[in-house]
């Protein structure tokens, strides 16, 4: 990432407008201001937005000055140039101290370690890096950009609004990159089967042609490793008419990613408009796509049969009734331990973890 910090080191305290100098004038000329604004015929409020650097020094003023108090038109144009560009830099200086604020609640070292920004320890450099990143000019315009449809997990308190939102925006640039589909929300439902039978394959077998069918449909499916503090499972995000599903990347249980995806799924089938939608772990808010999901995955007759039916205790009662119904028989522990109808401690083994590798 190339530097965008200003080749000129100089940065000025204040900002001396023109009007300083026209003054030092009419006082050596030994004339007033109501003298100066008749002489340039100009009237004596706009000379004293002049004098007091609201308005600035037009050509046609500079060529006035030249001929009433000298000395060229050229000098009150560059003076009035230096001020202006002085004003800016100012500005810019503050505008910078402000972002440095800001930076220090973005995680930025480990946004570098993911590779989404460049490895630096200049905070100034850090602090460039970022508005690139975020797509802003300014990091004090980050949450504003999202806050129309940006919804802080209520139920964390030490959650990391700047971290949810950098994981949000590199889950756009990642979908958007991606060449999928017209989205299609019927040939989409009609995979439900399908992605149910994915679930008893491994992570290297089932995530590539998960990723296709996803795409046939319209659907970039894209992963994005977790920051600190964010406790993010998943989002559905549109942009430029493209549906992204986003899941987290992270050791997760088996039962905990598919339902994740089921989740996100749940969201792009029930929604009509191209709502944005955040996952986070232990959400409250999301009951109805949770609803949904466990439904797709396991047929509510279906589970109720097994719970009623079955000593759903008993893991080769578990293993043979997944089967039956082509599931994984870690969704179906993920259903019994949500239902706290089985104890956590007992059934890890029917529960494994993955990383899934990502192929960039």
């Amino acid at each position: 990432m190339v530097s965008k910090k200003d080749n000129n080191d100089f940065m000025p305290t204040i900002a001396i407008p023109p009007g300083e100098t026209i003054r030092e004038n009419m006082l050596f000329l030994g004339m007033t201001q109501i003298e100066l604004a008749t002489r340039l015929g100009i009237t004596q409020k706009h000379l004293s937005n002049i004098l007091n650097g609201n308005a600035p020094i037009t050509y046609e003023t500079a060529l006035k000055l030249e001929s009433v108090i000298g000395p060229s038109a050229q000098f009150w144009m560059n003076l009035e140039s230096g001020y202006q560009l002085d004003k800016v830099r100012l500005e810019k200086q503050n505008e910078l101290n402000a972002d440095l604020e800001i930076l220090k609640d973005i995680p930025y070292k480990q946004m570098s370690e993911f590779g989404w920004v460049e490895k630096t320890n200049d905070r100034i450099e850090r602090v460039y890096n970022s508005r690139e990143f975020y797509g802003v000019a300014s990091l004090n315009s980050i949450k504003l950009s999202h806050a129309a449809r940006f919804r802080k997990q209520k139920s964390v308190k030490d959650i990391s609004d700047l971290g949810v939102l950098a994981w949000v925006r590199k889950a756009e640039m990642e979908g958007i990159s991606e060449p999928v589909s017209k989205f299609d929300r019927s040939k989409l439902k009609k995979l439900i089967p399908t992605f149910r039978k994915l679930t008893l394959k491994d992570p290297e077998e089932f995530f590539p042609e998960l990723k296709l069918l996803c795409a046939e449909c319209g659907v970039s499916l894209v992963l994005v490793e977790a920051l600190p503090k964010t406790y993010i499972c998943g989002a559905t995000i549109w942009r430029k008419g493209k549906a992204i599903l986003a899941l987290s990347v992270r050791g997760k249980r088996a039962d905990i990613f598919w339902f994740t995806f089921f989740h996100e799924l749940a969201h792009l089938l029930n929604h009509s408009g191209q709502e944005f939608h955040i996952c986070y772990e232990d959400d409250p808010e999301e009951e109805e796509a949770d609803k949904l999901a466990r439904n797709y995955l396991i047929p509510d007759d279906l589970y109720e049969k097994f719970v009623s039916e079955y000593d759903f205790e008993d893991k080769n009662n578990i293993q043979s009734y997944s089967r039956e119904i082509g599931i994984s028989p870690s969704i179906l522990v993920g259903r019994l331990l949500h239902d706290k109808k089985i104890d956590y401690r007992f059934y890890s083994d029917l529960r494994p973890s993955f990383e899934i590798a990502r192929h960039e």
